[in-house]
């Protein structure tokens, strides 16, 4: 039987380690995979891949890497809802629970992405997390995840670090997804729940979510990763629209800080974030739709993920769910997950897409269960 291991790590990076620099780094073996080494091989000659690359157009999964531009700093505003919920109820046992916090986007935009290399793929773009990882080496900051991920020899250590720093297989299925069935984001209100680098996020907001909250267990990938990838892309979708007769218009505001407006950031333990968001002071109202990708490796996490996607989903809304169907090391998957799911009885499961390159992954939809 072959076992698929979940960490890598740049050459570069183990260069700043001389701890390590005379063995290799092995990790849990959960079958997480990084998606950037196996999308770069895609682009030696050129060629797209099948399914994925009819999405968004040319969805080339590739990378790239430019230059940031300056951006003008903006005053800081968040939107509200205009719902309110009920609180959560009584909450099971949950493993670890790690205090939820909101994060403020920072005035001022140049600032907070300045000396970032990103990465380029259709329609998005994001900071390279292999230099955002080399950063926190030589920079020791908040919860110090990356040296404590290398001495650990794993990108998932309970209650420490849950893999935010790298982008998984899934979400990029999940993204082509999307483009490929012309998923209506216009009013809606999204989660992109377990976020990490928020490109899941960022697609809602691109399609004219009315909010969209990001979501992650570790500060350090919200303040390091997703507020400012979200910056970079509101502000290159703000420059593709304005037009000539706009000009004028604005002089008088800030497109990238209309569409940061929009949305709303955390961290924290799943259920903490649920109490946060439900007995804020700020008005809430249930999404429309979650949207998530690798957030069920591990069944411990089982019964946090389902009481917040119930607590949090609207009625009528649907969780766009992406998966491995097995996760070596961790023990969890998505037939396991659909089977917690059922036994739960509170919703129903659709199976959208099988993948079965590599390691199987599946996509599936999430509602309530209506009773007539």
């Amino acid at each position: 039987m072959a076992f698929q291991f979940n960490f890598t790590i740049d050459k570069h990076l183990e260069d700043e380690l001389p701890a390590f620099e005379n063995g290799a780094l092995n990790s849990e073996s959960s079958g997480k995979t990084s998606v950037l080494d196996s999308q770069k091989e895609k682009l030696k000659d050129g060629k797209q891949s099948s399914k994925e690359g009819d999405s968004f157009e040319k969805p080339l999964w590739g990378c790239k890497s430019s230059e940031v531009k300056a951006f003008p700093p903006c005053d800081n505003s968040l939107a509200k809802s205009d719902e309110i919920t009920k609180n959560l109820g009584p909450k099971e046992k949950q493993p670890c629970l790690k205090v939820a916090k909101e994060h403020d986007i920072p005035k001022d935009f140049k600032k907070m992405v300045e000396n970032k290399v990103l990465e380029v793929i259709p329609y998005l773009q994001h900071v390279n997390l292999s230099v955002v990882k080399m950063s926190f080496l030589k920079d020791t900051c908040g919860e110090d995840i990356v040296s404590k991920s290398l001495s650990s020899h794993s990108d998932l250590i309970t209650g420490i670090y849950e893999g935010g720093l790298k982008i998984w297989e899934c979400t990029f299925d999940l993204l082509a997804y999307l483009a490929d069935e012309e998923i209506q984001f216009a009013g809606k209100r999204v989660l992109d729940l377990g976020c990490g680098a928020g490109l899941l996020g960022i697609i809602a907001l691109k399609g004219k979510a009315k909010e969209t909250h990001f979501q992650d267990y570790n500060s350090t990938v919200i303040d390091e990763v997703t507020i400012p990838n979200v910056i970079i892309n509101s502000t290159s979708e703000c420059e593709d629209e304005v037009s000539e007769p706009d000009v004028k218009k604005r002089r008088n505001s800030n497109p990238t800080q209309q569409l940061l407006s929009k949305c709303r950031f955390f961290s924290g333990e799943w259920y903490e974030f649920s109490k946060f968001v439900l007995n804020s002071k700020k008005a809430f109202a249930k999404y429309d739709i979650i949207l998530t990708s690798e957030t069920i490796y591990n069944p411990s996490y089982y019964s946090a993920f389902h009481q917040t996607l119930a607590s949090l989903l609207d009625e009528s809304g649907q969780v766009f769910l992406a998966s491995k169907a097995h996760y070596f090391g961790v023990g969890g998957g998505i037939h396991l997950f659909q089977k917690f799911i059922e036994e739960k009885n509170v919703f129903e499961t659709r199976t959208l897409k099988i993948i079965d390159e590599g390691l199987k992954r599946i996509l599936i939809k999430i509602t309530f269960k209506h009773t007539h």
